[in-house]
C-alpha cells in the first residue's frame, strides 16, 4: 500500500472527518487509484485546540470481529505488524477504526477470549478457607468436593452389604515377562507392574463377567465393557480417572493412557469426561508399603480391589527335585471388596482365583 499525506487545515472534529472520508472515498486496495482532493473548510472564528488522533466509530459494535468483504480482514499495517508479533489473529480482534479497520490502538487493547475468561474466573474464585485456631486444636475446613464425596461414602458404607475375599500373588512370572517387554520399549514408556494388574483385573471380567455389574434396584446391569477406575493422589486428596474398554486394548496403549491420567489428575487438566465412573476401581497402595486395605465399593460399582507392596517372602518349595524345601519369592496381596446384593461369595471366589492365576501366568 502507497500511504498519502493529507494536510487538514479545519480544526473542527467534524469537518476533519468528512474531509477525511472524502479523501479516501475512491481508494483502493490494489493502490492504483488517486483520491480526489477536497478543499479544505474554512476555520471557524473562535479558536479551538488541535484535536487529538481522530477514530471514526462505525456504526457496528466493536466487539464484533474485523471483517470485509468475505473472508478479508481490513487491517493497517502497523496494526498487522503488532499482530503477527504478539501472536494474535487479527481477523479475531474488534475494529474501531475506519470502514470497520483494525487499527493499531484495538491490537495493544486486545485480550484473546482464552486469556480474558482465565483472568475473569481467577478473579472470581472464592478465597481458601483458613484453618481456625482454637486452644489446644485446630479446625481444619472441608471443601464442598470433600463433603460431597464423604457423603458418598458414608451412604456406601451404609447401604451396601460388603464382603471381602483375599489371596496372595506371586510375581516371579510377571515380572520378569514386564522385564522382556520394558526391553524394547524407551526408559520413559516402561511398563509398571499396575499396568499389567489393570490389564489382568479386566481380563478376568471376561472369566466372571457377572462381578463387572451393578446393582440397579429393581434389576443387575451387567456390562459389556470394563471401564477401570483407578485412584490417583492428588495434593491431599484423592482423583479416579478412567479407562475406557481396557479388555480391548494392548498393554503399550493401558499403560500410555494410565501414565496421560495420573499426570492429568495431578496438574488438573483432564477433562471432566475422564473421571466418568467406571465399572470397576483400583486402588495400589504398594508404593506405601502398605500390606492390604479392605477399601469401600464405589456405587453403582459391585467391586473394588486393593494391591498391597511387593514383598520378598519365604514359600515352600514345590520342586521336587530340589533338596531345599524353601525359595523366596516377590508376593504381593490383594483383597477384593463386593457388593454383596450383586455378587454372590461364590462368584467372588471364582473371580479373585481368576486373576491371581492371570498375575502368576501372564504368558498363559
Amino acid at each position: 500500500f502507497f500511504l498519502r499525506i493529507i494536510r487538514v487545515t479545519d480544526t473542527n472534529p467534524w469537518h476533519q472527518a468528512a474531509a477525511l472520508v472524502a479523501q479516501f472515498s475512491s481508494f483502493e486496495a490494489s493502490g492504483g487509484a488517486s483520491p480526489a482532493t477536497a478543499p479544505a473548510a474554512p476555520a471557524p472564528a473562535a479558536p479551538a485546540p488541535a484535536p487529538a488522533a481522530l477514530v471514526v466509530t462505525p456504526a457496528a459494535p466493536a466487539a464484533t470481529p474485523a471483517s470485509g468483504s468475505g473472508d478479508r480482514v481490513f487491517a493497517s499495517p502497523l496494526a498487522r505488524t503488532m499482530a503477527r508479533e504478539k501472536g494474535f489473529d487479527v481477523s479475531q480482534i474488534p475494529p474501531t477504526g475506519p470502514k470497520n479497520r483494525v487499527v493499531a490502538a484495538d491490537v495493544a487493547g486486545y485480550t484473546p477470549a482464552a486469556a480474558s475468561a482465565a483472568a475473569t474466573a481467577s478473579a472470581t474464585l472464592p478465597e481458601a478457607p483458613t484453618p481456625t485456631l482454637g486452644d489446644g486444636f485446630t479446625d481444619l475446613p472441608v471443601s464442598e468436593a470433600s463433603r460431597e464425596v464423604a457423603a458418598r461414602m458414608t451412604l456406601a458404607k451404609q447401604q451396601i452389604p460388603h464382603y471381602y475375599l483375599t489371596v496372595d500373588i506371586e510375581l516371579g512370572s510377571l515380572l520378569a515377562t514386564r522385564a522382556r517387554l520394558n526391553e524394547l520399549l524407551p526408559e520413559e514408556e516402561a511398563l509398571t507392574v499396575n499396568d499389567l494388574m489393570v490389564k489382568a483385573a479386566a481380563l478376568a471380567m471376561k472369566s466372571v463377567p457377572d462381578v463387572n455389574a451393578s446393582w440397579m434396584e429393581n434389576f443387575v446391569r451387567v456390562y459389556n465393557r470394563c471401564d477401570i477406575n483407578f485412584l490417583v493422589g492428588v495434593g491431599d486428596g484423592l482423583a479416579a480417572p478412567v479407562i475406557k474398554d481396557v479388555g480391548s486394548k494392548g498393554l503399550k496403549t493401558i499403560s500410555d493412557e494410565i501414565r496421560f491420567a495420573a499426570n492429568g489428575a495431578m496438574e488438573g487438566t483432564l477433562a471432566q469426561d475422564e473421571y466418568k465412573c467406571g465399572t470397576f476401581t483400583m486402588v495400589n497402595l504398594g508404593m506405601y508399603g502398605v500390606k492390604s486395605a479392605s477399601p469401600i465399593v464405589t456405587a453403582p460399582q459391585a467391586a473394588v480391589l486393593a494391591l498391597g507392596t511387593i514383598e520378598e517372602r519365604v514359600l515352600p518349595n514345590d520342586d521336587p527335585e530340589s533338596e531345599v524345601i524353601y525359595r523366596l519369592a516377590p508376593v504381593l496381596t490383594a483383597t477384593c471388596s463386593f457388593d454383596h446384593r450383586v455378587v454372590d461369595g461364590a462368584v467372588g471366589a471364582q473371580w479373585l482365583p481368576a486373576f491371581k492365576k492371570l498375575v502368576e501366568k501372564p504368558l498363559s
